[in-house]
């Protein structure tokens, strides 16, 4: 039963010219957009979209041996859940209701310094257990993306930079694949990257006690 729900999944839903996409991809970029939508206004709706696009995202990601990037879609299944309860649920550290705020500068260099340790963990993983061909490549935005979730549930505005670079590099990795409507997607991401920046920074500029 699994095996018929996953080629149906995979069965070609669009195709023009040099795009072609599966239902699971057409529909997975659809709920990735919407998700990243209620992101920018801090909607907790964007958890359970993020959970679907996930999973949805995942056999793409498989058929075109992407394997960091698909088993990613699992853990973002993980984080999803982690990161809508503290929407729901969570707390900052006086006890107040979780707000967006911005990272501290030891919280920016603990990010920096994971992720510095993640990728090259992640690649050589990928190259010892996988028949991928692009472990360094795929390795990057695997190891960005937990990053950038976690920041993301907790409500950091550095989530969107960091989103941004990983879409960025990304973008180049789908179109290397020729996952096209993907590649398109990743673009959109990019922009949104932006605009949530912007708005996010507002945000915790806004709820930030005064000095």
């Amino acid at each position: 039963m699994l095996a018929a729900l996953v080629d149906f999944l995979n069965a070609p839903a669009l195709a023009f010219g040099a795009v072609a996409a599966s239902r699971a991809e057409l529909l997975g970029a659809v709920l990735g957009v919407w998700m990243v939508l209620c992101n920018l206004r801090v909607n907790a709706l964007a958890w359970p979209l993020a959970i679907a696009s996930s999973l949805l995202y995942l056999p793409v990601f498989w058929q075109a041996r992407l394997y960091g990037d698909a088993a990613l879609q699992l853990l973002f299944v993980a984080v999803a859940c982690w990161g809508w309860w503290q929407w729901l649920r969570g707390t900052q550290d006086g006890g107040a209701p979780l707000a967006v705020h911005f990272l501290s500068a030891r919280g920016r260099l603990l990010a920096l310094t994971t992720m510095a340790l993640l990728w090259p963990a992640t690649a050589l993983l990928l190259t010892h257990t996988t028949d991928t061909d692009v472990p360094w490549w795929d390795a990057f935005p695997t190891a960005g993306s937990v990053i950038a979730q976690v920041l993301l549930g907790r409500k950091l505005v550095e989530n969107w930079p960091a989103w941004l670079v990983i879409n960025a590099v990304a973008i180049g990795l789908f179109a290397y694949k020729g996952l096209w409507l993907t590649v398109g997607l990743y673009a959109l991401f990019g922009l949104l990257s932006l605009a949530g920046w912007r708005a996010w920074s507002r945000l915790a500029a806004r709820a930030a006690p005064a000095t």
